[in-house]
């Protein structure tokens, strides 16, 4: 088990799940999720803080979110952040997203 790079997120997800179709076989499943922290400020009112992050999976665990993930279904995740770079009308993008190797459904939706 590799503990130099491990992320573990609940939330829900913001979407539905975006399927990419290899031409050698297999698929890459894409969607968005979000998780909330709550801190009380300066002021002593209760503030909630919502992060977005970019999930994909692929393989067995592709198809899991594409058969049972809807849009605002809650999850957890376990993966590993990964970085990528493309290029985007003359100027570099950078992307981070959560490679998933593992899902968890949450709720009831």
């Amino acid at each position: 088990m590799s503990l130099r790079n491990k992320v573990t997120l609940i939330g829900h997800t913001g979407k539905e799940v975006e399927i990419t179709n290899f031409e050698k076989g297999g698929m890459k499943a894409s969607v968005t999720l979000a998780t909330n922290d709550y801190y009380t400020n300066g002021m002593g009112e209760k503030v909630e803080e919502t992060q977005w992050h970019n999930l994909v999976a692929f393989g067995k665990t592709a198809e899991i979110m594409q058969k049972y993930v809807p849009k605002g279904k809650e999850i957890a995740v376990e993966g590993k952040i990964t970085y990528r770079s493309y290029e985007k009308e003359g100027k570099k993008v950078y992307i981070t997203e959560i490679r998933v190797e593992e899902v968890v459904l949450l709720g009831s939706k």
